[in-house]
């Protein structure tokens, strides 16, 4: 597959109920989903694996749990460490670092007014 530097790649959906999520899509738009663990599922649509549902983080605070509700929108880079460097001179947040997971790595980032994204690059790139 081939990914597009800076350009949309794939989005998260944050649920809290899995099972739930997966019935929902499932019936709605025909999606069918790669079990990833009990927290994670592939959104697979029309033979691509092209976004996430992911269940959201419980929190005893109502304020944070909300700001974990609804997409996630993630870009993809050839030079990840350039992209965190842009982002940060751009004037974006760094909200979570970057860190690895089983196809390669990413890190989040809040832009200056406030929406948080992700960017991601294959383990190859790494």
């Amino acid at each position: 597959m081939t990914h597009t530097h800076h350009g949309f790649d794939y989005i998260e959906i944050t649920v809290a109920d899995m099972a739930v999520a997966q019935r929902f899509y499932g019936a709605a738009f025909g999606w069918t989903f790669n079990a990833y663990g009990p927290g994670y599922a592939g959104i697979v649509v029309g033979g691509r694996e092209a976004g996430g549902l992911a269940v959201a983080e419980t929190s005893s605070s109502s304020s944070s749990s909300s700001s974990t509700v609804g997409p996630l929108v993630i870009l993809y880079s050839q030079d990840l460490e350039a992209t965190v460097a842009a982002v940060q001179q751009a004037g974006g947040t760094i909200t979570m670092p970057v860190y690895a997971f089983p196809g390669g790595r990413r890190f989040h980032f809040a832009d200056p007014t406030g929406n948080v994204m992700a960017v991601w690059s294959e383990a190859a790139h790494a």
